[in-house]
């Protein structure tokens, strides 16, 4: 039976780095992964679906190639099958270098289904490994709800969605977060009638209202029709095979009628068939209970990513797995800071946030400054033709950010700059103050700091 230093169970973003740092600090290593490496992001979650949203942008400058002084012969006409097939390139292309720093770092792979045996034994397929340190990264799966039962031709889980062979002509998508609205925003953009329902009053409900606001009417611009305070009561379909949603909103009861339906109401921690019951570790709502150092209540047994309360981020899946793995090798480490984790969602436009909300400063009862600035200002957003959006940054009663919130052209991009600020407890005065490259977007942040008034 072989033995390992660290048996790190899922190879996910959270896996992965869990078991690239364990090898980086000399650790004899193995993963242990059931379906393909890079786990659901890099498969079927945030690299295919950015592929995706490229095309589409692609797409999108071809219909507009006219403003920008460009003439094209003939129609611009979307290729669905075509864009999912370079989307799945894109995905084999990272696997493969996955595949290969596994390799480089001399971490074995075993291939098959997981089961904790006890004793720091797991049995991976038909044959049994045991481990000092067992690292589980089991990632999360589309969470599935009776009354909108899934059953991948008419009503599509978001792998479905990537997956689709031909552009419906209507689309209805229950749920309003990152995955529900970047996929409204990439079938919208290629001409499917879209419309989101969201349980919730506010559309994107974890961001701040203003941007949430001002998504809603770029949504709106789209012709995307967005419902909130909607409850789905019912999905069925019909002989005709489009499907009916029964939903109770701001006008009553209401049937809704489409060729798909999108369910992206959440996600659920892949957790069954690992003998965690057996073992008695503590699972407390649907997650793994843990310490900061992600420890279990089982010696030698510890959780990352999805599968543990906080942010379901292949970032911060990343992040805990790199603390827990320095925690285990007696390398010093500070735990993650939950306080600043960045946020994206890859919408036209594009948005980015970190730190707290108006909502969340004014429940803490922490005073607060605002300083905005409107892409409509910049020089680099005009001459780009993408002037929608803005820079709101808010500090604290001593001038430190606390939170950052952007709607535009490629502000994901841009977030690590007020991230960064966030973390090291930066002013306005300091932002203000440090010298920002033009003519570029980032200037937003620089203007938006120095919109607050010097104390």
């Amino acid at each position: 039976m072989n033995h390992y230093d660290i048996l790190v169970i899922g190879g996910g973003p959270g896996g992965m780095g869990a078991a690239l740092r364990a090898a980086e600090l000399g650790r004899k290593v193995a993963l242990a992964e059931r379906a393909e490496l890079g786990g659901v992001c890099l498969n079927r979650g945030c690299i295919p679906t950015k592929a995706l949203l490229k095309s589409a942008q692609v797409y999108h400058y071809c219909r507009t190639a006219d403003t920008f002084g460009v003439t094209l012969d003939g129609e611009a006409k979307p290729d669905l099958a075509r864009m999912v097939a370079r989307s799945c390139g894109v995905s084999e292309t990272m696997r493969k270098g996955v595949e290969f720093l596994l390799e480089k770092h001399g971490i074995d792979v075993l291939r098959g289904e997981a089961r904790l045996a006890g004793e720091g034994r797991v049995v991976v397929g038909e044959r049994t490994v045991s481990a000092d340190h067992i690292v589980l990264a089991t990632g999360a799966r589309p969470r599935e709800m009776p009354f909108m039962p899934i059953d991948h031709r008419h009503v599509l889980s978001s792998r479905d969605a990537l997956l689709l062979e031909e552009l419906p002509e209507t689309m209805i998508v229950v749920g309003s977060g990152a995955i529900g609205c970047e996929f409204a925003s990439f079938y919208a953009a290629l001409g499917v009638r879209v419309t989101v329902v969201e349980y919730l009053p506010q559309m994107m409900p974890l961001e701040d209202e203003e941007v949430a606001r001002t998504m809603e009417r770029a949504f709106r611009k789209q012709r995307i029709t967005v419902l909130t305070s909607a409850t789905v009561e019912g999905v069925t379909v019909g002989g005709d095979g489009r499907c009916r949603v029964r939903i109770e909103g701001k006008k009553g009861k209401e049937e809704l009628v489409a060729d798909k339906v999108l369910s992206a109401v959440g996600i659920q921690a892949n957790l069954e068939g690992l003998g965690l019951e057996e073992l008695g570790v503590r699972i407390e709502r649907g997650k793994i209970a843990v310490d900061e150092h992600y420890r279990t209540n089982v010696a030698g047994l510890y959780a990352v990513g999805d599968i543990v309360p906080g942010p379901a981020l292949a970032h911060v899946a990343s992040a805990e797995a790199q603390h827990c793995v320095e925690h285990i090798c007696g390398v010093e480490s500070e735990p993650v800071d939950y306080a600043v984790v960045p946020s994206c969602i890859f919408t036209a436009p594009e948005v980015a946030s970190v730190g707290l909300t108006e909502r969340e400063a004014q429940a803490k009862g922490i005073a607060y400054t605002v300083g905005r600035y409107s892409f409509m200002a910049s020089g680099k957003a005009a001459a780009a033709g993408e002037r929608d959006g803005f820079v709101k940054l808010l500090f604290d009663a001593q001038d430190r950010l606390i939170g950052a919130h952007l709607v535009g052209a490629s502000v994901t991009e841009m977030l690590a700059e007020p991230t960064l600020a966030c973390r090291l407890g930066a002013t306005a005065r300091q932002i203000a103050r440090t010298i920002h490259a033009h003519p570029t977007m980032n200037e937003g942040v620089m203007e938006a700091a120095a919109a607050v008034p010097e104390r």
